[in-house]
């Protein structure tokens, strides 16, 4: 019987003597149950595919153990238990080291530790009295691997079978990037034979790199949800139920997990931020991702430290979505060549079409870091003329920022202004039909921290090698990483060491690196967070470098070539530099 037939009843009976104030509540009571009536039928149509989730939340309960916590299994002896580190025996050390050039990590390791070793639980403790609802979508995990270690790969899955709940994981899918090694083929077909179909492997015909093989899984996957992992990970501890929990409440929230540290050559499991610590990912201006702490007007919307918040990107290798909302933003571009750039693309369409991105403490992976990649990009590489990865990075520029955020990419990157970067035109119509908003409204609304630590860039006056007149050599990085020694090397016009730019505020820098000088030294630091300016000042009459805090000037030792700040002198060669402009072969 519905409200509004039983208040007629009433109305009817002439024994029913109701006061007016009661009358007044009940068509209250019963304009309130039409309002939630409608709600949730516009929640519904909005979210069709997880509508029987919209009203399962997580709810905590302070020291009580939620509904999917257990008791971690009592480690048992052995080799790299409990993500203890492991080192390989003396007489072994050619194999560890033989091992780490073929596959960036020490397999020689791996291959002693247990596919089902015990890890340290490095969650906070807040996370342990969570209950999550019993009903969530299920997931399909993706695993794409390319001449993956035999043991790392099957860690990875067993880490999965092991603490996941059964009822939420449809299926691993194994997609093979074309790998060519022998224990990858026939043997590890029947080796997942053991899992009774809930491992799966489908493999390309043809090398397509990570971001075309990523997307083929998604179009082959049978799960609500897709969770990618790297091929080299542990999942942590109840780590699925909070991950999938906000996907099954708003479908267009991508989740992405906190990533701990595994050792690339002990196997060491470890944390790589502090237990209550919350960070999240952001960008510099050369697209190099960086991660900040999380602001306090995020901070503040949630009650507890444990809860889920908004993140304007994600590092990229691991996460979870949606299966058909990831195929209604396009998957990834389909023009994105290999590896680089694709976490930048999602995350900004993602959050200019109507989506967001949350990070989740409680759901924790650890991931293992490789000391270098151990192999190349071989016939992918060559189908660009130029960088593979600033390839990539200026596809997404020119579809997802604006004409002004542009200008920040180019100061930063000169010579990708000059690189082809294929046909974009459906990436743009994409956008124009899922009626995209703008990059500067993702930066006033979403990303506005970026500009605390990297603030808008100015212009470049100079750009290129930076020549010595006297000695004819080129100011060099030498390819060391801050805080080094710069020097001089032969003038090549190729590379990176040697691609310095000038801005109109003072600063001298290559990459992310700047050029400062004491009395003593001219060395590359890190540029300072926060600043875009610099002590240089370039007087073109004389060709001096003036370091304004010494008002002294760039100069080389004249018997040992090294850098120096000594009192200027526009007579003296070794004082006088030359900004030339590199235009690299590829441009051609």
């Amino acid at each position: 019987m519905t409200l509004r037939f039983r208040i007629i009843q009433l109305k009817r009976s002439r024994f029913a003597k109701i006061s007016i104030g009661t009358f007044i509540i009940l068509l209250l009571l019963f304009a309130l149950y039409i309002r939630s009536e409608n709600i949730q039928n516009s929640r519904e149509s909005a979210f069709p595919r997880h509508s029987k989730f919209l009203n399962s939340i997580p709810i905590y309960h302070d020291k009580i153990l939620g509904n999917f916590e257990y008791f971690p299994p009592i480690n048992k002896p052995g080799p790299g238990e409990n993500g203890q580190p492991h080192h390989v025996p003396s007489d072994r050390e050619n194999e560890a080291l033989q091992s780490l050039s073929e596959y960036g990590m020490n397999m020689a390791c791996s291959d002693d530790i247990s596919l089902n070793r015990s890890i340290p639980d490095l969650r906070m403790e807040e996370c342990k009295y969570w209950t999550y609802p019993e009903v969530l979508p299920r997931t399909s995990v993706i695993i794409v691997f390319h001449n993956e270690g035999w043991s790392s790969l099957l860690r990875t899955v067993h880490s999965i079978l092991n603490r996941t709940p059964p009822q939420f994981l449809e299926e691993i899918l194994l997609v093979d990037d074309f790998s060519n090694k022998e224990n990858l083929k026939t043997k590890l077909e029947y080796y997942i034979e053991k899992f009774n179909g809930k491992v799966k492997l489908i493999r390309n015909t043809e090398r397509e790199g990570l971001i075309r093989t990523r997307s083929k899984g998604a179009f082959n996957a049978v799960g609500e949800i897709i969770l990618f992992l790297d091929a080299h990970c542990e999942v942590g501890y109840n780590w699925l139920p909070p991950l999938i929990a906000p996907i099954a409440r708003d479908r267009k929230i991508m989740t992405v997990p906190v990533i701990d540290g595994i050792d690339h050559n002990t196997w060491e499991f470890r944390p790589v931020y502090g237990k209550d610590d919350s960070f999240r990912g952001i960008f510099e201006w050369g697209m190099l991702y960086k991660e900040i702490e999380l602001p306090a007007q995020e901070e503040k919307k949630r009650t507890y430290k444990s809860e889920p918040y908004k993140s304007p990107t994600h590092a990229g290798g691991l996460f979870a979505m949606d299966r058909s909302y990831f195929l209604e933003l396009g998957a990834y571009d389909p023009g994105l060549l290999v590896w680089g750039g694709e976490n930048f693309e999602l995350s900004f369409k993602i959050w200019q079409c109507g989506g967001s991105i949350e990070w989740v403490p409680c759901s924790r992976v650890g991931h293992v870091y490789r000391g270098f990649m151990p192999y190349n990009f071989g016939e992918l590489g060559k189908k660009v003329k130029g960088p593979l990865i600033t390839y990539n990075y200026k596809r997404v520029i020119e579809t997802w920022f604006d004409d002004k955020h542009k200008e920040f990419f180019y100061t930063r990157e000169p010579l990708a202004r000059y690189l082809d970067m294929g046909d974009i035109t459906k990436q743009l119509e994409l956008k124009d039909k899922l009626q995209c908003k703008d990059f500067s409204w993702f930066m006033e609304n979403v990303a506005y921290d970026v500009y605390t630590k990297f603030p808008e860039l100015p212009p470049n006056l100079h750009w290129g090698e930076l020549r010595n007149i006297g000695k004819s050599t080129c100011l060099d990085t030498r390819g060391r990483q801050p805080p080094s020694l710069v020097g001089l090397e032969l003038c090549h016009g190729q590379g990176n060491n040697q691609l310095f730019r000038l801005n109109t505020k003072g600063q001298l820098a290559v990459g992310e690196r700047c050029i400062a000088a004491d009395r003593q030294n001219v060395k590359l630091v890190a540029c300072p967070l926060g600043t875009v300016d610099g002590p240089w000042q370039y007087e073109s009459t004389n060709k001096l470098l003036l370091h304004t805090i010494t008002s002294k000037c760039l100069s080389v030792h004249p018997s040992s070539n090294q850098l120096i700040l000594t009192p200027c002198d526009g007579n003296n060669a070794n004082q006088q530099w030359a900004f030339k402009t590199i235009m690299p072969k590829w441009t051609k």
